[in-house]
């Protein structure tokens, strides 16, 4: 009998599975993520999934992990201090594809170097500047290095990534490493990303499996990555970026185990994130432009995956503008009321029940900060530090914590480095009043949510009579904003069929008309002509609704709330290289490889030595991984110009793909 074990840290939750024989799911069990220490969070579920199965430890065969922290964290803009080092580049580019927004006021060299589309320098890499930079900038937790035509020509990102890990010591992410395709700007953001991860995925990683041998399981430990597929946990520190979209990407592969279904789409609600994503023929469709999270569109290849900010954990903002008033949810995530309350119930109900007897709401109500301890805090300006001596280690509200409003500002820079969490209305708090949720506490609920009733709307009215009313307003909004999500799926799905932008033909009133089956002149229906699986803690409660609005069959498996533990044990192990041969004059062929380019006088020639190359090298890492039953796919893209009735080569581009599953531990 062989077990396996699958963990996803989520948002909220961190769930844990035991699957036996890649057949059936003996047990289930969840914990609180705990922010400050994952792996804190990673044991309790994982002994508490031991108890309920009555399992030892040392029988467990191979145990994965998916992970929704790195998609979370660049959805919600967090990450440690980063560096560019982008050669051969001008200023300008740094606009180009999000880049500059990637960076995030980090800092970053434009440097001379770089290569020619052939593999050639362009010009020698400027190491004063380089040595020089690295001088002048210290509490960099992540380097990227993105040269021109790197992928024709990695010397100069290598160079530059040996002499800054030999400086400072941290590490250091090529953009070679990441993507075989040309766009340097694309690449340099992929980059970026991948370094401000490093620090985060890597602490995540080398705790859970501390964690492991603590609790007597020594079975090697895998990562689910972005496109479903599996990774050593080694490969997954070295490339965190590979792990965006990894726990939707499990949850996909997890709905495709549970259902069977060949063709639906799949919506997966955490805290922090809704994520949309299609089954066609059995298989996750891959997003051929590269995963989009976060408002950045990256080289990594994943499932083709719409994340937008709606969970259970989102924010509520109460729009108070116009005659009726309303709320609108995320994108960000905080601490419901309702659980800052359980860690902290004195300072949190004491708080509330002031602000309950105050005769006007403030600006600041239910809103509280709490500092995430072992969170690394250099870099930090004047206004920050001030901020977290003040705040210590206690629960303070926002009332009490800033003192001038320049000091949102402070806050909101320690949010974003994941430093400090804040508290506010939630729809879990909303679940909570409606009796639909009882895990933390639901009298701090009532009164978080009877505060915001209070605000005044543009009649002068209440914008609601009790907090039960306001708590269904909020989970109807939910499922306004999950049916919008789906929509605009289904219609990204058909672009080419209208030619107009998803989103605004989800919220297009001809659209919504359909949907509540508009009868008049005009007869109008839209439907969502395709099964929906619900997955998520909350999917049970929340998805019958958005499938009555979008009159489609709504599927809510078994085991929906822990999808993607089990597709974090159920997916192969998969390494996929490739690389490019290119004809710089007629008659020449070159091989574009990582120790340089290398010239035949034969395209056969060429091109056997690069799939060699490659095949090498995705069956030697998907080996080392962990990987047994091994089969390699190898896929060439040849192109080729008609000229003067002959078909001339002009560039090829191979693929290959070593898979197996992966190898259980015996004994």
């Amino acid at each position: 009998m062989a077990l396996a074990l699958g963990v996803d840290t989520g948002g909220t939750y961190t769930d844990a599975v035991l699957v036996r024989d890649e057949c059936k799911v003996i047990a289930s069990a969840k914990s609180l993520t705990t922010r400050a220490d994952l792996a804190i969070g990673v044991g309790k579920a994982i002994q508490a999934v031991l108890e309920a199965a009555q399992v030892a430890p040392e029988q467990i065969s191979m145990a994965s992990l998916s992970t929704t922290l790195a998609t979370n964290a660049l959805v919600e803009g967090q990450g440690g201090r980063v560096a560019l080092i982008y050669i051969g580049f001008k200023d300008g580019d740094l606009d180009k594809h999000g880049l500059r927004d990637a960076l995030k006021g980090d800092p970053a060299l434009v440097v001379a170097g770089g290569h020619t589309h052939a593999g050639g320098e362009a010009a020698p890499l400027d190491l004063a500047a380089l040595e020089a930079f690295l001088d002048s900038h210290k509490g960099i937790s992540g380097f990227a290095v993105a040269a021109q035509f790197a992928t024709r020509n990695p010397a100069h990102e290598l160079e530059a990534a040996r002499i800054i890990a030999e400086r400072t010591g941290s590490p250091v992410t090529c953009s070679h490493h990441l993507s075989a395709k040309l766009n340097g700007p694309k690449r340099a953001v992929t980059a970026v990303l991948n370094a401000r991860l490093i620090g985060m995925i890597d602490r995540l990683i080398g705790r859970a499996q501390d964690r492991l041998l603590e609790l007597g399981i020594t079975a090697p430990m895998m990562v689910v990555r972005g496109d479903g597929a599996l990774m050593s946990a080694e490969q997954a520190r070295e490339r965190p970026i590979e792990t965006i979209l990894s726990g939707p990407a499990a949850s996909i592969v997890g709905a495709s185990w549970l259902t069977g279904t060949e063709n639906a789409l799949v919506s997966d609600i955490g805290g922090t994130t809704t994520d949309v994503a299609l089954i066609r023929d059995g298989k996750p469709a891959i997003d051929p432009a590269g995963a989009q999270v976060g408002g950045f569109r990256t080289m990594v290849e994943a499932v083709a995956m719409r994340t937008h900010g709606l969970g259970g954990d989102s924010q509520v903002h109460v729009m108070t503008e116009g005659l009726g008033g309303g709320v609108f949810l995320g994108p960000r995530r905080v601490l419901p009321v309702s659980l800052i309350a359980s860690e902290a119930p004195e300072a949190v109900h004491a708080v509330l029940d002031a602000q309950l007897r105050a005769t006007t709401v403030g600006e600041h109500d239910t809103r509280f900060a709490r500092r995430v301890p072992g969170i690394h805090a250099e870099g930090l300006g004047a206004r920050e530090e001030a901020l977290l001596e003040r705040l210590g280690d206690k629960v303070l509200p926002l009332s009490g914590l800033l003192r001038t409003r320049m000091e949102n500002g402070a806050l909101a820079r320690l949010v974003d480095r994941g430093i400090v969490q804040v508290s506010g209305v939630t729809p879990s708090d909303a679940s909570h009043v409606l009796g639909r949720l009882d895990a933390w506490d639901a009298d701090a609920a009532h009164k978080a949510l009877e505060l915001i009733a209070r605000k005044r709307i543009g009649t002068g009215d209440r914008l609601a009579k009790t907090s039960e009313e306001l708590a269904q307003i909020i989970v109807d909004q939910l499922t306004e904003q999950t049916t919008l999500t789906l929509l605009e799926t289904a219609f990204a799905e058909e672009a080419e069929a209208f030619g107009v932008p998803s989103a605004e033909l989800a919220r297009h009133v001809l659209t919504q008309k359909g949907l509540s089956g508009h009868r008049g002149l005009l007869a109008l229906d839209t439907t969502l002509n395709v099964d929906v699986v619900g997955l998520g803690a909350s999917a049970p409660s929340n998805y019958p609704a958005v499938g009555e609005r979008l009159r489609c069959r709504m599927i809510l498996p078994e085991h929906a709330g822990v999808a993607n533990a089990i597709g974090a044990v159920v997916g192969r192990l998969t390494l996929r290289r490739t690389g490019t041969v290119t004809s710089p004059s007629e008659g020449r062929f070159r091989v574009h490889l990582e120790d340089g380019p290398q010239d035949f006088n034969e395209s056969d020639a060429a091109l056997n030595l690069l799939e060699s190359v490659l095949r090498s090298e995705a069956e030697g890492a998907v080996r080392q991984a962990g990987a047994e039953d091994i089969r390699v796919v190898v896929d060439r893209d040849i192109r080729t110009a008609r000229i003067e009735a002959q078909d001339v080569f002009v560039e090829a581009m191979i693929t290959v793909e070593a898979s197996g599953r992966p190898r259980v531990a015996t004994g």
